[in-house]
């Protein structure tokens, strides 16, 4: 079995990648490119407090105009109260174990006001059961009133089609699962197909971040650091690659609904999760949204996620999350040898390039269910990237 390797203290690698996060956090501007390539790459960013500062970067979020007290949120009355109270009492499980429980009660009661004051705020937002649990992640990285500005920006963008009135854009969401295991395991995915077993499994990894379903704080942070630099469709990748990497029991299995949806909707903890998150870039890159639009695409709406992307449209291009998965793949493609180069040295100019506006596109179009309407807009700016990859 693949393991992770852990960059402890002391390791030659660690403190690298300590130095270029904090040259890329005290540059002016803040080069959100690097940021993005060192909460991707192995280990992400490492500690705690080291994502109190590249988080709110990674979400365009500015820290100094925060106003220095939360606003007080009125609970009475309030239509998401009772459903939220009774999620965050569930909720132990996601505090660290041996926590006082004074202190534990104290987080809860800050997170139901996080949640209370960003649906306040934003009433075209409903709350949906799980959505706590990625709110508790902010809460015990950042605190109350930094968690309370990263998860208003990622509940109107990233989590947009979550919250809907109805589980609609959700669906359509988990309808791009099976597109690409179908391209990565086709044997895989024509048993799951026999099987019937659907999607349904894979919900409340999508919807949470994997934050309801791992045990371990860190593997969750660690994601969460790979998501927030990436693309919002990327949770949708990496459950296709814990799939794919559980072949082997997903083939022994029974083919029946029963059996398939029991085996999957129980997620393993000790996976490899650099090597899964590795192989979650690849695919991305590889199989963009965009191909695989048509096939996941039952309904299309203008108040989708996907209208929002321009908010996370940085400048310079290459701070775009899709050319630093681009860039990585391409660093270690280049160190396969001179077999592999002389592989992809004959692809022809014109299929690279239509592969890169379709990963353009993709980029683009997917923060949400990936709407066919924004291909425009993506390719008002995809010959601009055409000439970052390939000078």
């Amino acid at each position: 079995m693949t393991r992770d390797v852990v960059l402890i203290n002391g390791d030659p690698r660690r403190k690298r990648k300590l130095a270029e996060i904090s040259q890329a956090l005290n540059v002016m501007p803040v080069d959100v490119a690097v940021l993005r390539r060192m909460a991707i790459s192995e280990g992400g960013l490492l500690t705690d407090e080291i994502r109190c500062k590249v988080w709110p970067r990674l979400l365009n979020v500015p820290t100094d105009i925060l106003p220095e007290k939360s606003e007080e949120v009125e609970r009475e009355n309030n239509r998401d109260y009772n459903q939220v109270l009774l999620d965050v009492q569930r909720s132990l499980r996601r505090f660290p174990p041996g926590m006082p429980d004074e202190q534990r009660e104290g987080l809860q009661e800050e997170l139901i006001d996080i949640i209370l004051r960003v649906l306040g705020r934003n009433t075209q937002l409903h709350y949906y059961q799980g959505y706590h649990d990625i709110v508790v992640t902010f809460l015990l990285v950042l605190g109350e009133r930094l968690a309370t500005a990263l998860v208003e920006k990622l509940s109107t963008h990233h989590l947009r089609d979550f919250m809907d009135p109805t589980m609609d854009n959700t669906k359509h969401i988990l309808n791009y699962l099976m597109p690409i295991i179908e391209r990565v395991n086709p044997e895989v995915h024509d048993f799951m197909q026999q099987a019937e077993v659907g999607t349904i499994f894979a919900l409340s990894w999508l919807i949470t971040w994997f934050g309801h379903v791992l045990s371990d704080f860190r593997h969750v942070v660690r994601l969460y650091d790979f998501f927030l630099a990436c693309h919002p469709l990327m949770p949708i990748y990496f459950a296709a690659v814990i799939v794919q990497y559980r072949e082997d029991e997903v083939l022994d299995c029974e083919c029946d609904m029963a059996s398939v949806h029991h085996l999957l909707s129980q997620i393993p903890q000790d996976l490899p999760y650099e090597m899964l998150i590795s192989r979650a870039g690849d695919l991305f890159v590889q199989f963009p949204p965009s191909e695989l639009a048509r096939e996941a695409a039952q309904q299309y709406s203008q108040q989708m996620a996907a209208s929002t992307f321009k908010d996370f449209d940085l400048t310079p291009e290459q701070q775009r999350p899709d050319t630093v998965l681009r860039r990585r793949r391409r660093e270690r493609q280049a160190l396969k040898g001179a077999a592999a180069g002389a592989m992809v040295a004959t692809a022809q100019p014109t299929t690279a390039r239509r592969f890169v506006r379709l990963a353009v596109m993709g980029l683009t179009v997917a923060l949400g269910a990936a709407a066919l309407t924004l291909v425009n807009t993506a390719l008002e700016w995809a010959p601009k990237l055409d000439l970052h990859l390939f000078p």
